[in-house]
């Protein structure tokens, strides 16, 4: 029996990753230069095999022309502001809603600090709809996504086994890492991750909205 759903945060509830690219992109296109998807795919949902910076690499690109802590402070600020008008993905309300009344245990796992998730699921109206969140504050360093640290936290706080529980990602990091946990992991790529490579999905939806509750559990001859 399915017990427990765990969400990622960043690109999953609110698509941050879209308002952060798009700030680093037009950023880029000031001068002269593309941002490239590729190596900022790396670093989506953790930090993955790579450890890329878009401020330094913009400066090594430009030789310099570019000063890294000052279009770092400028990426910051243009992207806080668009991703404060994001409203929460399309689907996500819903579920959370079918699943509390199924008396399923609800978490978010995420690669981001809790100063991070913990403001905006405030901000939200969120936060009370878990009943954990467990962030990269709460594993230890360097064992964010693809590493299944914080999947495995998460059931064990829920106390849930992986057969118990569904996971929603993003990201290729983020499928990684909770097929690494064990468990059935639902892709639910945004605008920026859809052009990503995946691989090890459960299953794939466009969009949250298109994946009711009863159709999920329906996999597991559960109604």
């Amino acid at each position: 029996m399915i017990k427990a759903l765990i969400f990622d945060f960043d690109g999953l509830i609110l698509d941050t990753e879209t308002p952060e690219f798009r700030a680093w992109q037009a950023i880029y296109g000031e001068h002269g230069v593309e941002m490239p998807i590729e190596q900022w795919g790396r670093i989506i949902g953790g930090f993955g095999q790579s450890r890329f910076d878009a401020a330094v690499h913009l400066a090594e690109l430009t030789s310099g022309g570019a000063d890294a802590a000052l279009m770092r402070g400028r990426h910051r600020s243009t992207s806080d502001e668009l991703i404060r008008s994001q409203p929460v993905r399309p689907g996500v309300l819903d579920l959370l809603t079918e699943a509390r009344l199924r008396r399923m245990g609800l978490a978010v796992a995420s690669s981001s600090p809790h100063a991070w998730v913990d403001t905006h699921l405030t901000r939200l109206g969120l936060l009370d709809r878990f009943d954990r969140v467990i962030c990269a504050d709460d594993v230890s360093a360097g064992r964010t996504k693809p590493h299944p640290d914080l999947f495995l936290k998460a059931m064990e706080v829920l106390g849930v086994r992986a057969d118990e529980a569904v996971a929603f990602e993003d990201s290729p990091n983020g499928v990684r890492a909770a097929r690494a946990a064990g468990l059935f992991v639902v892709a639910v790529p945004n605008p920026i991750t859809s052009m990503l490579a995946f691989e090890g999905e459960s299953l794939r939806v466009d969009s949250l909205a298109d994946l009711p509750l009863v159709r999920l559990l329906a996999r597991f001859d559960i109604q």
